[in-house]
């Protein structure tokens, strides 16, 4: 196994369990405290580095340390928590739209604005370059974090990081004239 652990310790078959368990008691309060000052919520603030705990645990043979294990484990608590925040402004916007939407719904050409958006939207995924569209759907559709995407398609995090901001740029590009904000924000941020 390559994982480095603290000062360069390397978790051991017979030592494993033993070894991360002194990670995590010396790392938890601190990282549950920086993830509490990202996150502002307690609770979520321990869900987030308890995932980036078990990740550590699952992946444990793949993953190779080459800074300290604390910059390591507060880099990742970091991005999940990140992760976490533009899910809630994915799912917010929506919540506006759908509001919105229902708000306006006695308007007789919605059925007719509704299907000529999917099929604006169809198009466009289309057009996207087949990387980027799938990066996209698996984000956007799948509600998959940028981490489990890169896990899944065998990529480096800032790959699947760009070609996001790629595919978001050219929907941005295709259905600015389209949509109106509250959609574009929902689909696009």
């Amino acid at each position: 196994m390559n994982v480095a652990i603290a000062d360069h310790v390397t978790f051991l078959s017979r030592d494993r369990e033993a070894e991360f368990e002194r990670v995590f008691k010396a790392h938890f309060k601190g990282l549950h405290a920086y993830a509490c000052t990202i996150l502002r919520d307690d609770i979520m603030a321990e869900e987030m580095v308890q995932n980036v705990f078990c990740r550590l645990w699952e992946k444990t043979d793949h993953i190779e340390i080459r800074e300290s294990v604390s910059g390591y484990l507060y880099r990742s608590v970091y991005h999940e928590s990140l992760n976490y925040i533009k899910h809630l402004k994915v799912r917010d916007a929506y919540q506006t739209y759908a509001m919105h939407q229902m708000e306006h719904s006695n308007n007789t050409s919605h059925p007719l604005e509704l299907k000529e958006l999917e099929q604006r939207l169809d198009k466009a995924l289309k057009e996207l370059p087949e990387k980027c569209r799938t990066i996209f759907q698996m984000s956007r559709f799948e509600e998959l974090k940028y981490q489990e995407i890169a896990d899944r398609l065998q990529l480096p995090l800032k790959t699947v990081e760009n070609q996001m901001g790629k595919a978001l740029r050219l929907l941005r590009l295709k259905l600015v004239d389209f949509l109106p904000a509250s959609i574009l924000l929902f689909l696009l941020s």
